[in-house]
């Protein structure tokens, strides 16, 4: 959950100085690949629970653990299975393009079910893609 906890703190910081309203994406553009940015995501994944998983050339997930009540809520409320916990994922991903380096994010629930496989549940908010928003604004990028 530290992850989670980074974003909040940043969009606080970057809501002290000056901006326009930047509209709320999970996506942005960059000029140039954003290495600090990504730096950073790497770093704040290193915590107890938490799991780094390089998915692919610069597209990284960082998987953690979650509270006992949440992971209760979703095990009961997914059909989950309890010898294979839940886990929220913030996903990372650059691509590089025309104009430089596209980035998008991604957060979502993975819960095991008991019949098998993965159930994927997305996260969905305005407020978190506004963090979002923020968060590439102040590593130099444009959300779209």
């Amino acid at each position: 959950m530290r992850l989670l906890c980074f974003i909040p703190v940043l969009a606080l910081i970057v809501s002290c100085t000056s901006q326009d309203d930047l509209p709320g994406s999970r996506s942005a553009q960059f000029t140039d690949f954003p290495k600090q940015m990504f730096n950073s995501f790497q770093t704040d994944c290193k915590g107890p629970g938490e799991d780094l998983v390089n998915i692919g050339r610069d597209s990284f997930e960082c998987r953690e653990h979650l509270s006992p009540e949440a992971t209760a809520f979703l095990i009961l409320s997914y059909d989950g299975y309890p010898q294979s916990l839940p886990k929220i994922v913030t996903r990372l991903k650059s691509t590089r393009n025309q104009r430089g380096y596209r980035v998008d994010a991604d957060l979502y629930f993975l819960v095991p079910q008991q019949g098998g496989g993965t159930l994927k549940i997305p996260v969905q908010s305005d407020t978190l893609d506004q963090d979002f928003s923020r968060l590439y604004a102040r590593f130099g990028g444009t959300p779209i």
